[in-house]
């Protein structure tokens, strides 16, 4: 199986619009691997992408990425759902709309059945986002728990019982790739996990000192509702994964693509992940 990591940015994309900070300046002069999109995913084999982030667009185009078939979301959330008007742009063509061609070839719009009923609710004065795609025949819609395409088996496993986040599992005879992008806090337990070739996982904050030197105080709140990095060997070793990549990396943690590859040398299987990371399972 084939993945490329076409999004690791969390929800401020780096650089950050007008910010000066050390990080964002050189993102600008350097681009990619410095410069991040939102957080997203693609299957090569299968040309299923996961999540469409307001910079999906961009993102496609810079990853060389030639076909989508499918389009699976995680959950709701506004930095992995805005830019799902890119379906408009996969499929519409208006010229043929001119002389009464419609698409024939529509996306296949799938997440867990909660998820895709909150996707609903993304909207415009014209109504929702969505039911306009499926007006043009641009994407059909499927409620999933599991997917299979050519011989890769895809479990969308819920993160708690209201089942609105999802963790997805990829699945090719004995291989197996977790991707667990965001709000999977507790993360969930699962079967599926165990033994896995490769985790990539959001939502972590790396280090106690952050950007322009703030100091994460053990009684923020926000080592409540994201993981830190005890926590991510932790579901390391429990499952037995062989692999770990974090992504989703906020620019707020203020490190360069730079710091990630010298916070490597400290960890046993741990990678950060950058735009246009290609995995190979």
């Amino acid at each position: 199986m084939k993945f490329n990591i076409i999004g690791s940015g969390g929800c401020v994309s780096i650089p950050r619009p007008l910010c000066k900070c050390r990080v964002c300046r050189e993102a600008r002069v350097k681009g990619v691997p410095y410069a991040r999109c939102g957080c997203s995913l693609y299957a090569e084999d299968i040309h299923v992408l996961v999540d469409t982030p307001e910079d999906i667009v961009q993102a496609l185009n810079r990853g060389n990425v030639e076909s989508i078939d499918y389009i699976l979301y995680s959950h709701i959330d506004p930095d992995h759902t805005m830019g799902m008007r890119v379906m408009e742009q996969l499929r519409l063509d208006w010229l043929a709309a001119s002389m009464g061609e419609g698409c024939k070839n529509p996306i296949v719009v799938g997440a867990l059945p909660k998820v895709l009923k909150d996707l609903e609710s993304q909207r415009t004065a014209y109504g929702s986002m969505l039911s306009y795609y499926k007006s043009l025949n641009l994407i059909t819609e499927q409620p999933l728990h599991e997917l299979n395409i050519n011989g890769i088996h895809v479990d969308l496993v819920p993160v708690d019982d209201k089942g609105d986040v999802t963790v997805f599992v990829f699945t090719e005879g004995d291989k197996k790739l977790i991707y667990a992008p965001c709000d999977v806090k507790p993360f969930p337990e699962s079967e599926s996990f165990y033994e896995a070739d490769c985790l990539i996982i959001g939502n972590t904050i790396i280090g106690d000192v952050l950007k322009d030197g703030f100091v994460l105080e053990e009684s923020n709140s926000l080592r409540t509702e994201l993981f830190v990095m005890e926590e991510i060997i932790a579901i390391q070793e429990k499952y037995k994964i062989k692999r770990v990549i974090i992504t989703h990396l906020e620019e707020d943690w203020g490190k360069s693509y730079d710091d990630y590859k010298c916070l490597e040398k400290k960890y046993e299987a741990i990678e950060f992940a950058y735009d246009g990371m290609k995995i190979e399972i």
